[in-house]
């Protein structure tokens, strides 16, 4: 699976649980919120104040894509 700005953070959870790690470590410590796993990466970025292609950029670099 690719992952885009439009990939919520249940799929990524579910490409990759350790990706939770991941947000938790970037400041994304929502990741448990039942509402946060429908959310897009772009909207998540957004509330969290941080620019969604570094952050999908990174999260490429962690799995390698």
């Amino acid at each position: 699976m690719r992952i885009t700005k439009n990939t919520t953070i249940g799929q990524l959870l579910e490409m990759d649980p350790e990706m939770g790690n991941i947000l938790t470590n970037i400041g994304m410590h929502c990741i448990g919120c039942p509402s946060a796993q429908n959310e897009s990466l772009e909207q998540a970025a957004e509330v969290h104040g941080m620019d969604a292609d570094d952050l999908i950029e990174d999260l490429k670099g962690f799995l390698g894509a």
